[in-house]
């Protein structure tokens, strides 16, 4: 298959290549890729694990220690003893990864200033502010110390969304005088360019030789463990808080960090390359494989540099050579999956007996648009074909062909199955005077191996509409049918004058086959837990995308089905697909869905034993699943409805009471129905800080469903304020477009697993 050429109307590839590499570039400059980029060094980083070189040993203020010496921080007398045990044992340089903020004696200074005069060299730490015009400025206090053998060392890092430090430091300039960070100066480089280098997190830190504090406080401890080392005392213990997140090892003291960084800088200089060459080399691969002739070598070029690109990286960093990929590997992906969707599609845009293309290629013809349809129908094909083999049925094709092309022999004509043609026109030619000569040629017989064939032929015209090619093809095919019928040489369609007339009489007929076809679907509107500050759950809300129309209002079609008796099959659909949908989030956490039930199903006798299927069938636990019932649907003190609803309930399924405040708001309505959920109307939500009236409504209806032992949602929760008010009001759960607009359960789920990946971190 021809790859160079594209098909009449579509995109060029020139197109493809020049927009994938815009995209490209904006993904790699917005850092689009942080996250699978982190993901990807820390799985090569497994590949080449390797050992500390022992050359620095860590002094770990760790739990043991805080639990022999005393909670933190300590005074600093212990400081001292642990430098005078460290200086007696023979120690190279000690390194303090600690803070001296805190208050002090005199006689602990004193203590730890002679301490520190007695040792060989002791590094201080020093800490600078990242991003604010006091950059230079230290933000950890130093003990009074002076003498040659004190130095000062950066401890300041940068980390991420996952509190990971993917950079360090050489150096950093502090009240006009520039340190080295601790990295460097273990590292032995003193002065280090103003820069900065990617740790080499595939140094295993569980080699890194570690000594409790407590031990060498107590003197129980071997001195030759750290006898011409550097020693680096650090907090490690969580309580403390100086904890991040090791790629690929999990959550580590500070310390680490930078051994790890002076352990990368030991065994050379770290080169950083960016993300600019692999996109180079990428989009140069993604050149050649537009331009090749085969679609077979295209695939095998881009694969190609889809393994190089997830492979050379490896012993490119083995060699201390970083060099960011996700950009390259985005513009290989896209361009990979739009020729791979150009294959496919051209897989069936070809009639198999003609060789034309067939109506598929018309419907993918992006230029058709804007374009007439005229669409021709040989009437008595099907009686003709059915006596002809298949060369010979090919040959009339080409007599049918040769005459459509009288007057336009450059016109592309499309060939579907049943005698069936088409192809476009320009809408402002006068082509009535065309078809009508067309028409006159047909009254001639076609001759086929020597047979004399009869050809019945009418003409279709869809002059142009905003709606798709194969919606107007089909107006074009039911015109020329209705010409037959008419005795007709060709006739008009013009779908616009009744389109408002014949939505409005099948808007059911066609929503209970739009589920069928998946034109229904459920959007999910997250809900925050206003005490943990997390999603816990959502509202699956019904959502219509018409092939012609595009999305449907919710409120028109529900409201539609409703009043006409034909909400139980969407609402079995929705239920269904939130089921399942809660069911798989729930395998990683706890999460609820809420589903709107109609008061008009509580007569529905069969409903309860369908619920109970469906949580069987996907194993949710039935607490997990709320129906929230729209307060104003009136009930009796008794009778069919009340006696689903506990039956609801004894399911174990939460009822919700939805739009409180809009209907009957009283405490008998309270008291009758079993919900143990109450959601505020977002009418009052929306305005309760504008409006005093408003405000005491909420106010009161969250006293209230407390004292009764009842969860409150908020809806329409729209604006911070709104939401800060609400946590003081002591609401319990939060919904609206400033917690997150409907989306799909990819997108939710997605957006959680990020939330819970910081929170851990």
């Amino acid at each position: 298959m021809r790859l160079r050429r594209s098909q009449k109307g579509e995109p060029s590839r020139w197109k493809l290549l020049i927009w994938t590499a815009v995209a490209s570039l904006f993904f790699g400059l917005i850092g689009l890729g942080e996250i699978a980029e982190d993901a990807l060094r820390a799985l090569r980083n497994t590949t080449h694990i390797h050992k500390a070189s022992g050359d620095i040993v860590l002094v770990a203020i760790d739990d043991r220690s805080l639990r022999d010496v005393g909670q933190w921080p300590w005074a600093r007398r212990h400081h001292a003893n642990l430098t005078t045990g460290l200086t007696k044992a023979g120690v190279n340089r000690i390194f303090f990864d600690v803070n001296f903020a805190g208050r002090s004696t005199a006689t602990d200074d004193a203590m730890l200033s002679d301490a520190i005069q007695q040792a060989r060299t002791v590094v201080l730490p020093v800490s600078a502010r990242f991003g604010t015009p006091e950059n230079d400025k230290p933000v950890h206090m130093l003990p009074e110390t002076k003498g040659k053998n004190v130095e000062l060392g950066v401890i300041s890092v940068w980390y991420n969304y996952q509190n990971a430090v993917w950079r360090l430091n050489y150096s950093r300039a502090v009240e006009g005088q520039r340190i080295p960070t601790f990295a460097a100066k273990l590292a032995g480089i003193e002065a280090g360019p103003d820069q900065t280098f990617i740790p080499d997190y595939s140094t295993d830190p569980r080699t890194i030789p570690v000594i409790p504090a407590s031990t060498i406080l107590s003197g129980q401890f071997d001195a030759r463990a750290v006898r011409g080392k550097d020693v680096v005392i650090a907090t490690t213990s969580e309580t403390i808080g100086d904890v991040y997140f090791v790629p690929g090892w999990g959550k580590m003291g500070g310390a680490y960090v930078q051994i790890i960084g002076a352990e990368t800088l030991k065994s050379g200089s770290p080169v950083y390359m960016g993300w600019i060459p692999a996109l180079l080399i990428s989009l140069s691969l993604c050149f050649a494989a537009i331009r090749s002739r085969s679609a077979m070598r295209a695939n095998l070029i881009l694969g190609l540099g889809l393994a190089a690109l997830l492979l050379l990286p490896v012993p490119a960093e083995m060699a201390l050579l970083f060099v960011d990929i996700t950009p390259a590997l985005f513009a290989i992906l896209v361009v990979a999956a739009a020729l791979g969707l150009r294959q496919w599609k051209q897989r069936g845009l070809v009639n198999t007996v003609s060789g034309l293309p067939n109506l598929s290629a018309l419907r993918a013809n992006k230029a058709g648009r804007e374009q007439a349809v005229i669409a021709a129908r040989v009437l008595n094909y099907a009686e003709i074909a059915a006596t002809l083999p298949p060369e010979q049925e090919r040959l009339l094709v080409e007599q049918i062909v040769s005459r459509l092309r009288v007057g336009a022999p450059d016109r592309t004509l499309y060939e579907g199955d049943g005698g069936i043609f088409a192809w476009f026109e320009e809408p402002k030619l006068p082509f009535s005077n065309h078809i009508e000569a067309l028409h006159t040629l047909f009254r001639n017989p076609a001759r086929v191996n020597g047979m004399s064939i009869d050809l019945s032929i009418s003409f279709g015209v869809e002059i142009g509409s905003s709606r798709s090619l194969t919606n107007r093809l089909a107006s074009a095919l039911v015109a020329a049918d209705e010409a037959a019928h008419d005795g007709l040489k060709w006739k008009y369609y013009d779908p616009e004058a009744l389109e408002d007339a014949s939505w409005k009489l099948s808007m059911l007929s066609q929503l209970d086959s739009a589920v069928d076809k998946g034109e229904v679907w459920v959007a999910y509107q997250p809900k925050l837990d206003l005490k943990s500050r997390r999603i816990v759950g959502a509202e699956a809300l019904a959502r219509w995308t018409h092939p012609e129309k595009g999305p449907i209002a919710a409120t028109e079609f529900i409201a539609a089905a409703e009043q006409h008796d034909r909400i139980g099959k969407l609402t079995d659909f929705i239920m269904e697909q939130a089921i399942a949908a809660a069911a798989a989030v729930n395998r990683k956490q706890d999460f609820g869905i809420a589903v709107n039930l109609s008061a008009r199903l509580l007569s529905d006798k069969g409903l309860v034993l369908r619920i109970q299927a469906m949580l069987a069938r996907h194993k949710l636990p039935p607490e997990a699943l709320t129906l929230e019932l729209t307060e104003t649907a009136e009930l009796g003190s008794n009778g069919p409805a009340l006696d689903m609803l506990n039956a609801l309930r004894d399911l174990g399924v939460t009822i919700a009471i939805d739009d409180y405040g809009t209907g009957l708001s009283t405490l008998e309505y309270l008291k009758k129905i079993p919900a143990r959920e109450i959601k505020i109307d977002q009418s009052f939500v929306k305005s309760m800080l504008e409006n005093r009236s408003d405000l005491v409504m909420v106010q009161s209806t969250i006293a209230l469903a407390h004292s009764l032992g009842r969860k409150v949602v908020a809806e329409g929760v729209e604006h911070q304020p709104v939401l800060d008010a609400l946590i003081d009001m002591g609401c319990d759960v939060a919904q609206g477009y400033l917690i997150g607009r409907p989306m799909s359960i990819d997108s939710l789920t997605k957006r959680m697993s990020i939330e819970r990946r910081s929170s851990v971190a």
